[in-house]
Order: C-alpha cells, then sequence, then structure tokens
C-alpha cells in the first residue's frame, strides 16, 4: 500500500514554540487595551502664553525717619587733688648689724631646767591595769579587787542613803538615780553628779559618795591616773 505523507514532514514538532509566541502576543494586546486612554479635545485650552508681558508689582513707598543722635555727656570736672603737708616726722629705723668680730667675747648661757607637767590621764575602771583600792579590798588580783569595791561601795551607799526621802516628796514606785564620780590620783572622790526624777534625791546621792573614804588610786603603766566609776541606785518606795 501507498503512504500518502511524508514521513519527515512532523506538523507537531515545533507546536511548544508556536504557542509561546502566540500566548506573548495575546498578553501585549491585552496590557495595551487596558492601559489605553482616550482624552476630550474639548477640554483642552490651547491658549498662548504671552511671556512679553512683565510682571508688575507695586512697591509701598515707606519713608526712612532719622533719629536725632543724643546729647554728649556734660564734661566731667577736673579732679582736685589736695596736697598735705606731712608735719610728722618720720623716724628712721636702723638696721644693726648682728654679725660679731672676734674681738667681743661670747657669753655663755646657763642651763635651762625643762619642768615635765604630768598629764592628768584618766583610764576608765573596767579597762585599767591596776584598779582603785577600797578599803578593806587589798587582797586578790584586779578582777577579785573589782568586785569587792562594787560590793562595798553598793553596801555603804544603801546603809547611808535616806530612802525615805522619796516619800516625804510625793514619790511612788521603783526610784532610779544614776550617780557618776571620778577617783583622783590620790584616790579622794571628785566631779560627782547624779541625775535623779528629783532634785532632793540628786542632792542626797552627791552627799552620801562625797561620804565614801578615801581610797588607793588606780594605777596604768605604774602611774596614778583619774578613775571614773558609775553607780546607779535603785530602790522602791514603801506606801
Amino acid at each position: 500500500m501507498e503512504q500518502k505523507k511524508n514521513p519527515q514532514a512532523n506538523v507537531g514538532r515545533n507546536s511548544g514554540l508556536y504557542f509561546a509566541v502566540g500566548l506573548v502576543l495575546m498578553l501585549f494586546i491585552t496590557n495595551y487595551a487596558i492601559n489605553y486612554k482616550t482624552y476630550d479635545k474639548s477640554a483642552i485650552d490651547i491658549g498662548l502664553l504671552n511671556l512679553d508681558e512683565e510682571l508688575e508689582e507695586d512697591v509701598p513707598i515707606t519713608e526712612q525717619l532719622q533719629t536725632p543722635p543724643p546729647p554728649p555727656p556734660p564734661p566731667a570736672a577736673p579732679e582736685v587733688i589736695e596736697v598735705v603737708e606731712d608735719e610728722e616726722e618720720v623716724e628712721e629705723t636702723v638696721i644693726e648689724s648682728t654679725e660679731t668680730n672676734q674681738e667681743e667675747e661670747i657669753v655663755e648661757v646657763e642651763e635651762v631646767e625643762v619642768v615635765e607637767v604630768e598629764e592628768d590621764l584618766e583610764v576608765p575602771f573596767a579597762v585599767i591595769e591596776n584598779v582603785p583600792v577600797f578599803p578593806g579590798c587589798e587582797s586578790g588580783n584586779n578582777e577579785a579587787k573589782k568586785a569587792c569595791m562594787n560590793e562595798k561601795i553598793s553596801k555603804f551607799v544603801a546603809k547611808k542613803f535616806d530612802t525615805d526621802l522619796a516619800g516625804d516628796l510625793g514619790l511612788s514606785g521603783v526610784q532610779k538615780i544614776s550617780v557618776f564620780f571620778k577617783i583622783d590620783k590620790t584616790g579622794e572622790i571628785v566631779d560627782v553628779k547624779a541625775r535623779a526624777p528629783h532634785p532632793r534625791l540628786e542632792q542626797e546621792a552627791i552627799r552620801v559618795i562625797g561620804m565614801l573614804p578615801k581610797m588607793k588610786p588606780g594605777k596604768q603603766r605604774g602611774k596614778a591616773v583619774r578613775v571614773p566609776y558609775y553607780l546607779p541606785i535603785k530602790f522602791q518606795v514603801q506606801n
């Protein structure tokens, strides 16, 4: 049987290329049709712009005020310098030379004695090396002497203090008195101060502390020193 078509002629060989070219052409036509615009020719004013006409602007005329200059300041009066005659005579100070020559005698200076002033040192009762000794508390170490002194002073004050005075003053309840004094380098009681609810109680406390016996003074590094002492007094008023 005889074939009618040429086997080498393939119609669908370039169909993809033709399809792509056709698609691009259709997209171009569609985009042009969408963006195409028309304008009304009657709305366009075909006028001529005359550039020969100059713009004229009215400039207001202002008058410049001339301010007269300020008057010159009055001439300053000449300063009068008064010459005062110096009537007092000034004595000239003669400066004498302090240099010596070989002919002058040299005076020997006698030795000057330097007197050492003893400082009045004060050491707290709690840290002193040798505590003041109350009569009857000579035995024992330093701590034992402190305990003995505290006990002796407390008993002495309890015996001598007039506790009935608080009741006579109209006070009631527990009364507290703070007493401060110092034992000087000779063992005497000095600088006695007291704080109490009533001045009469302060006076009574100062009176009783002043009756304490003379003690052996406290020492720090072998030297007698002042020792401050604090004594609280507390008692109940009997109603």
